[in-house]
């Protein structure tokens, strides 16, 4: 039995305790510590090393191995006998502990008291324990090396046997180790090799996990998994959150349908039987015996982190993936890492992610698809507030800054594949809705600017009612010619004769309409989505007949915005029986001359203004009520003398009088009351009563010569 007492070469063990661990070569090992005969000061010299060097570290740790083989070949006699043994027992303790032995507690209890008797050798068994662990890290480190990129082949660290790379367990011969070796150029090590050999294996896996080196985290996950797999979720919420899961997908947790749980990794040790020192039997007894370790470095297998032995169950392992995607989005806004990393939970065959790879799809649609504002700070989107939202803000975001070239394209790529979306998760739960996405897009439609749009409705009713309801429901007063491309773009249906009912029932709505839109304390205006109700049932001539009417106020809204006396379309609706309403619009109309920048100065104006006023109070080519349809001839052109005398322009008004079309036309009683009213106001708003200047002299000027002139008295 060696012990640390037994003689050693004089110099050797001072030669070597004098060397620091960057001076150390293969040769001081070959010449240095190999020659020294004490097996228990070797092997704790060898593990009292820890270098940067992998080709120096790996011949002290096979070193160590052999010197410590003999001690517990010797261990494991004595529990299979029972007593302590001898070299010359190893065969035949071996042959007896492969028959079986004596019962577990009779070798527990036979080892500890071997142990406790030769404490060279316990010291031997637990030195070689860690050998072989830093052996297994060792190779490791080497196969990490491997895989990682070569940045500079000229200057590459740590060149490796390939003698070691072919075979790292086979036995070593001395005096080839001191010869030259063939090296092979690697890449740079993730952390150095001394760091490697002492962190504990859960730390190296998180570290690696926070570096994004997920070539080592792999390598190292598959040989040693068995001292990993409970800490596996741990590892994976050290990889940060942008990171894309394609590059780690071997690391994420899989799914068995066959036990319908997590699958269990399959590991690749570097050994697939444990040495006996590395035995539960050797390590208790061990522990037991109470003698301590006489070297400091030892590898601690604890880690505070939490734990997962066992396969989650199918919910468990899709809550996983859940909360992992719902903290990538809200951590980082990177919808591509959240949608990578459940679609690739999708292609496992995961259940119960299905509606969060619908979500994530779509908000990828919304970030990356969807027309931005090039002053916008980009939005932070989280799976909390997508979901908080309704359909409706939902379809707002998709198109808020869409533009009028390509809301066609934005509206069938983004909102429609949103409103499938919903449709089906509809029918899913029991609810179907197949008027859902028609819905949708009716109501943005209905509050979006008047563009001219591209034909996205097919249904030719729906458009007409749409249209109807977002016309009449727009509060614009000058874009009367998109207005009118909007209306060019609608549907023209034949109404046979014997659906005059149901045009009457257009025409029942649209006074119905009139009353709906006028403003109250309660609705200070009708929305277009408030229209759309009434529109709703109408049927294909109704919808036929209020086109015509809406054709015929189209052309009214222009000639009163050509005339300064603007009205929404609403306004044909609300003054379509209100006589009072429609004879005030008129008196504006012609009295516009007196207020207006653009002042109408020659015949021709006062004529164009005069047939454009009766041109609003005839019924259009359909027979569709104009924008002064309750006013009859006679009345137009009181309006239109009242505000033409009231300019001052009398020679234009007498014009006008004699003119044909006017004389043939009106009555005589009709024209003295026109003059009469007209110089009875210039009478009413004078401020003196000298005839010689202002409103006075207006009506008298007015009056006097009417009654001599020659044309009245033809009448």
């Amino acid at each position: 039995m060696s012990t640390l007492t037994t003689a050693l070469p004089p110099d050797l063990p001072t030669q070597w305790a004098a060397l620091s661990d960057d001076e150390l070569t293969l040769d001081n090992v070959e010449q240095l510590l190999k020659p020294i005969r004490d097996d228990l000061w070797v092997s704790a010299a060898c593990l009292d090393r820890i270098l940067d060097d992998a080709s120096v570290q790996r011949s002290l740790l096979v070193l160590g191995l052999e010197r410590s083989e003999a001690a517990s070949s010797r261990a494991r006699s004595a529990a299979a006998y029972g007593g302590r043994a001898t070299d010359n027992d190893d065969e035949e303790g071996e042959r007896e502990t492969e028959a079986g032995g004596s019962d577990e507690r009779a070798r527990h209890t036979s080892l500890v008291s071997y142990f406790a008797d030769e404490t060279g050798d316990a010291q031997l068994c637990r030195i070689r324990a860690i050998i072989l662990q830093r052996l297994d890290r060792l190779n490791t480190f080497v196969e990490i090396l491997k895989e990682a990129p070569v940045e500079d082949e000229g200057e590459a660290e740590d060149a490796i046997d390939e003698e070691w790379e072919d075979d790292p367990w086979a036995d070593t011969d001395a005096n080839e180790s001191s010869k030259p070796q063939a090296k092979q150029s690697s890449g740079k090590p993730p952390v150095p090799l001394s760091l490697f050999l002492t962190s504990e294996l859960v730390d190296m896996a998180c570290l690696l996990a926070s570096q994004v080196n997920f070539t080592a985290l792999r390598i190292l996950m598959e040989r040693h998994g068995t001292t990993l797999w409970p800490y596996r979720f741990a590892i994976l919420d050290r990889i940060p959150e942008y990171a894309s899961a394609a590059e780690y997908r071997d690391l994420l947790p899989s799914y068995d349908p066959a036990s319908d749980a997590e699958l269990r990794t399959q590991h690749k040790p570097w050994r697939e039987e444990p040495d006996f020192v590395e035995t539960a039997e050797c390590i208790r007894a061990l522990d037991e015996c109470g003698i301590a370790l006489s070297v400091s470095t030892a590898l601690a297998n604890h880690a505070t982190l939490p734990t997962k032995s066992e396969p989650l169950s199918a919910a468990e392992l899709s809550s996983w993936y859940l909360n992992r995607i719902a903290h990538v989005l809200a951590s980082t806004g990177i919808v591509d890492a959240a949608l990578t990393l459940v679609q690739h939970a999708a292609s496992q065959g995961i259940p119960g992610l299905d509606e969060a790879g619908e979500d994530l799809t779509l908000i990828a649609r919304l970030v990356y698809d969807a027309p931005q504002a090039e002053d916008s700070a980009e939005e932070d989107w989280s799976l909390e507030r997508w979901r908080s939202m309704n359909p409706a803000e939902v379809v707002r975001a998709y198109l808020a800054h869409t533009t009028e070239d390509r809301v066609t394209q934005d509206i069938q790529h983004l909102v429609m594949p949103y409103l499938f979306v919903l449709e089906s998760r509809e029918e899913r739960a029991g609810r179907p809705d197949p008027t859902l996405a028609t819905r949708m897009l009716f109501d943005y439609i209905l509050t979006a600017p008047p563009w001219n749009r591209q034909r996205i409705i097919r249904d030719d009713e729906d458009m007409a009612r749409l249209a109807l309801a977002c016309l009449y429901g727009s509060d614009s007063i000058d874009e009367w010619p998109t207005m009118s491309r909007i209306f060019e773009c609608l549907p023209a249906w034949e109404t046979p004769e014997e659906d005059a009912d149901e045009a009457d029932e257009a025409d029942t709505t649209i006074a119905s309409l009139g009353a709906f839109v006028a403003p109250s304390t309660t609705r200070p205006r009708a929305t277009p989505s408030d229209l759309l109700i009434f529109f709703k049932p109408l049927p294909t001539t109704s919808l036929s007949r209020a086109l015509d009417v809406l054709d015929v106020h189209l052309e009214s809204g222009e000639i009163l915005a050509r005339w300064g006396v603007p009205a929404p379309l609403r306004w044909f609706l609300q003054s379509n029986s209100n006589i009072a309403e429609q004879r005030a619009r008129a008196n504006r109309m012609a009295r516009r001359a007196n207020t207006s920048d653009d002042k109408l100065d020659t015949l021709e104006d006062w004529e164009w203004l005069l047939e454009d006023m009766l041109k609003l109070s005839n019924s259009g080519d359909s027979g569709s009520r104009s924008a002064f349809c309750l006013l009859s001839r006679d009345d137009i052109i009181r309006i239109f003398f009242s505000g033409l005398l009231s300019t001052g322009n009398f020679d234009i008004a007498k014009k006008l009088l004699r003119s044909s079309s006017l004389r043939d036309s009106l009555d005589q009683q009709v024209i003295e009351e026109i003059c009469l009213a007209c110089s009875q106001e210039f009478y009413d708003n004078a401020t003196s009563g000298n005839y010689h200047f202002g409103d006075m002299k207006l009506a008298y000027d007015w009056y006097v010569p009417f009654l001599l002139s020659d044309w009245h008295s033809a009448w």
